[in-house]
């Protein structure tokens, strides 16, 4: 089937990153044939700029990146473009529950990363944020904190893992953040290829043309995608990308 693909999103957990958190060469390759041709390759991650700047540097200049699940957009100079903060009264809720089943919890905000192992030390008012999450091993405990944040209409709820939840502020996600992204290059959603493996990957996957899932990606995932890839230790991402090249 011959496609139109201007821009390629990548996840990078579970996708672009193998089980050693690394690129491999032929992902390398791959992205580098695709920008030879013209084409954006942008990350698209649930990642902060301080999580993902380094590997991005390593892939060459991209004309966006999106960080945080769309909860900021960066240009080629990591100048920010856009930035969606979440409310300090959901913060303070999240907090209680975090308090309530004694639950490790992780969070990205203006000032920095926080998590369980690495606290605040200021008040949670004190802080601009941006996303909050939780891991959870246990699945009665999960589903609990579940059905309280999906029953919030302020909060968009998706995951990166079978066992996390991330929250964002509703109408923050991959999707949102792509199509601004498009109205900044002049694309529609249609010349896009979305990759990824997790439920935060799902909204991306959903509206672009050409939407593919890991081989290793969660089952609800893999039912939205046009295509599934091999795993992401099978240079998954290079055999989408170079399907997708060789076709056009």
């Amino acid at each position: 089937m011959k496609r139109n693909i201007r821009l390629i999103a990548l996840d990078m957990d579970g996708t672009l990153l193998n089980s050693d958190h690394q690129v491999s060469e032929k992902n390398r390759q791959a992205i580098k044939r695709a920008k030879d041709q013209g084409i954006h390759v942008v990350l698209s991650t649930g990642r902060s700029l301080s999580r993902c700047r380094d590997i991005a540097d390593s892939l060459g200049r991209s004309s966006y990146i999106i960080t945080i699940n769309g909860g900021e957009i960066y240009d080629k100079d990591y100048q920010l473009v856009e930035r969606n903060e979440l409310a300090r009264d959901e913060v303070r809720r999240l907090w209680e529950l975090k308090e309530e089943h004694g639950l490790y919890f992780w969070s990205s905000t203006v000032e920095g990363i926080f998590n369980t192992h690495n606290p605040f030390d200021r008040e949670l008012d004190e802080y601009t944020w941006l996303k909050f999450g939780f891991d959870i091993e246990d699945e009665e405990v999960r589903q609990v904190i579940l059905n309280e944040v999906n029953n919030n209409e302020a909060l968009e709820v998706t995951n990166s893992s079978p066992t996390n939840i991330e929250i964002n502020p509703t109408g923050v996600n991959k999707a949102a953040a792509l199509m601004k992204v498009c109205e900044h290059l002049n694309l529609s959603m249609e010349e896009i290829m979305a990759v990824g493996d997790s439920m935060n990957d799902i909204a991306m996957i959903h509206e672009a043309g050409f939407g593919v899932a890991m081989d290793n990606a969660q089952d609800k995932v893999k039912e939205e995608a046009d295509w599934v890839t091999l795993s992401n230790n099978e240079d998954g991402v290079a055999h989408a990308i170079n399907k997708v090249l060789d076709e056009q």
